[in-house]
């Protein structure tokens, strides 16, 4: 391996266990997409249809892309840039380009995630009353300083986390979190479950209508599975650089894809039940996507829960803000570490370098919400925060996926993973992975990225 390769390896730093990379594996796989799109999703696509077809596609497609970015990851014991540059050269062009993904996401994802502390506080200072009123979620993306203040404070809190290190910070701030995230995730699906007619909801949710089953719902659940696994985001490749090659790496990818599974079909249960009480979507209605179903929709239900209403929404929105932080956490950890492996700088230095770029590209895109307002890049209504969303999300994340398996499958050959796999786990599977590599992932990935750019050049 290249002498670049080696320096970075010298002074790598390590997960101090398996379970340490599985939860940080977890923590980058479990955010805001589980539970304000998977939900969603579920509810319009037939229940139990669509949690199966998101269940096979993970542990298919999805895990065979997980092991591949891992051991990509401790194979080179580098960030994106660096693993490709020294594989091949010529490939460096792919490193760059899954290094600028996280360096898009992160910025706006940080945006989102001052939302949360926003609405966490209002739970706790002023009541639910104050986030039930008419207009406060429009009145508070749209404030010229406000938006700004909490933002930097869910900046700050994961940048001061990714500044204690691999081990005594994100490792840490893991074991702590992806726990209690789990506890209240049950806890919060046991109390929706308890309420009058939540068990009809539970049943719309569960129960499979295979009348609903199409082309369309497959798109969706592979769309969906992709974002959620963190894939071609660089992380993967990071955090499988520090992993001990002793660790076995098929059982550890199986763990994190178990786990995103696990945490997406909770977060169902808290939500589509509610929903169905609230909305009557077994009569025809239909549930909000995204951030309405966050910030609008979700504290209306909890406004109907009488005297409990305060103490779910506080719990929810924390359960929300641990969610959003540790996949901000991974974020600002990958683009922390391709700054340090390009330049060579100190861990301290490039923190810095990213911190600053975060903030300073996060006040650009929330200007999109005042500021900047004006501006509409994908048509009317539509925000910068929009624009980047679609950008790395819908175009590169699919684009970055093709290529790497172009690379690994065609070029590389998928013999060099494999043997990275083998060194410590049996991974009696190798003849099916390097076929979903070669041929069915590439395919299911040109399938995302047409359904996700067709509507945009031919809208409807």
């Amino acid at each position: 391996m290249a002498k670049h390769a080696a320096r970075g390896a010298h002074q790598r730093a390590a997960w101090s266990s398996k379970l340490g990379f599985i939860l940080a594996g977890a923590a980058s796989a479990v955010g805001l997409g589980n539970l304000w799109r998977f939900p969603t999703l579920a509810a319009k696509y037939g229940g139990g249809t669509f949690i199966f077809t998101y269940f096979v596609l993970a542990f298919t497609f999805g895990i065979s892309l997980l092991l591949l970015e891992t051991a990509l990851g401790r194979h080179t014991r580098q960030s994106v840039i660096g693993a490709y540059s020294d594989l091949r050269p010529r490939w460096k062009f792919l490193g760059i380009l899954s290094a600028a993904v996280p360096f898009i996401i992160t910025p706006y994802y940080c945006i989102i995630g001052g939302w949360v502390v926003k609405y966490l506080t209002s739970y706790v200072a002023e009541g639910p009353a104050s986030v039930m009123a008419d207009g406060f979620f429009g009145a508070f993306i749209t404030d010229p300083f406000f938006t700004y203040v909490f933002m930097i404070i869910f900046m700050l809190l994961c940048i001061i986390v990714v500044a204690l290190g691999v081990k005594n910070g994100i490792e840490k701030a893991n074991m702590v979190m992806m726990p209690l995230l789990l506890v209240m995730a049950v806890g919060i699906s046991v109390f929706v479950l308890m309420q009058p007619g939540a068990l009809e909801g539970a049943k719309y949710y569960l129960v499979p209508d295979f009348s609903k089953f199409s082309p369309e719902l497959v798109i969706n659940a592979l769309g969906q599975m992709f974002y959620s696994l963190s894939l071609a985001m660089g992380i993967m490749v990071t955090y499988g650089s520090y992993l001990d090659r002793k660790e076995s790496l098929t059982t550890s990818v199986a763990s994190i894809a178990g786990f995103d599974l696990v945490v997406s079909f909770l977060a169902g249960l808290m939500i589509v039940p509610a929903a169905f009480m609230a909305l009557g979507l077994g009569e025809g209605g239909t549930m909000a996507a995204g951030p309405s179903l966050m910030f609008v929709t979700l504290p209306q239900v909890f406004g109907g829960m009488g005297g409990a209403a305060q103490v779910i929404g506080i719990v929810f929105f924390v359960l929300v803000l641990f969610a959003a932080a540790t996949s901000a956490i991974s974020l600002i950890e990958a683009c922390t570490s391709i700054i340090q492996d390009g330049t060579h700088w100190s861990r301290g230095a490039s923190l810095l370098a990213c911190s600053v770029f975060v903030i300073a590209a996060g006040c650009f895109i929330n200007a999109g919400y005042n500021a900047l307002i004006w501006m509409e890049p994908l048509g009317p209504g539509t925000q910068l925060l929009d624009f980047f969303d679609f950008l790395s999300n819908s175009v590169m994340m699919p684009i970055v996926a093709l290529f790497t398996c172009i690379f690994v499958g065609w070029v590389m050959k998928p013999k060099f993973i494999i043997d990275e796999v083998r060194v410590s786990s049996k991974f009696s599977l190798a003849g099916l992975w390097a076929i979903m590599i070669k041929v069915i992932a590439p395919v299911l990935v040109i399938a995302i990225l047409v359904a996700n750019v067709l509507p945009m050049i031919f809208p409807s």
